[in-house]
């Protein structure tokens, strides 16, 4: 699983012109599924996240989680964070996890991401226009692999 955490200003996601989801102050998350994601990922993710601490004090010290500064999340599914480059110009994407097991994943991380704060989302395979006020510019990518028998 990849995630790409962006400390937004605001931040909003439109489907054919029409903005579905928008946020305040807090987190936007671009999110990716590959093969062998499952629940144990997704809730490391999920406690990883709301627990980053990213958002200044009182200091100007990026000390504070999305927690403590009362956020919100717009969580947005991007299959192309596992884009493969390596071989020619085309990316190809066949580490991505198939859609009808992603929109899963992708449903039940943000329905955990829920429990503590407030999530707005993107809409699950569809083409989404995406605008980011990023702060500080401050992004960070995270990854978690599950631990699997490689025979």
């Amino acid at each position: 699983m990849r995630v790409v955490v962006q400390r937004s200003l605001k931040s909003k996601v439109k489907v054919d012109g029409k903005t579905i989801g928008k946020i305040d102050k807090g987190l936007t998350l671009l999110v990716g599924f590959t093969l062998f994601d499952d629940e144990k990922i997704i809730n490391y993710m999920v406690k990883k996240i709301v627990n980053l601490r990213i958002f200044d004090d009182e200091d100007g010290v990026m000390n504070k989680s999305i927690l403590d500064v009362k956020g919100e999340i717009l969580s947005v599914s991007q299959f192309t964070l596992y884009a493969d480059t390596a071989k020619g110009n085309r990316p190809s994407y066949v580490k991505a996890l198939n859609s009808k097991k992603a929109v899963k994943l992708y449903d039940l991380f943000n329905e955990k991401l829920s429990r503590y704060v407030p999530v707005q989302t993107g809409k699950f395979g569809a083409d989404m226009s995406l605008e980011i006020t990023n702060d500080g510019p401050v992004t960070i990518c995270l990854e978690k692999e599950v631990e699997h028998d490689k025979k």
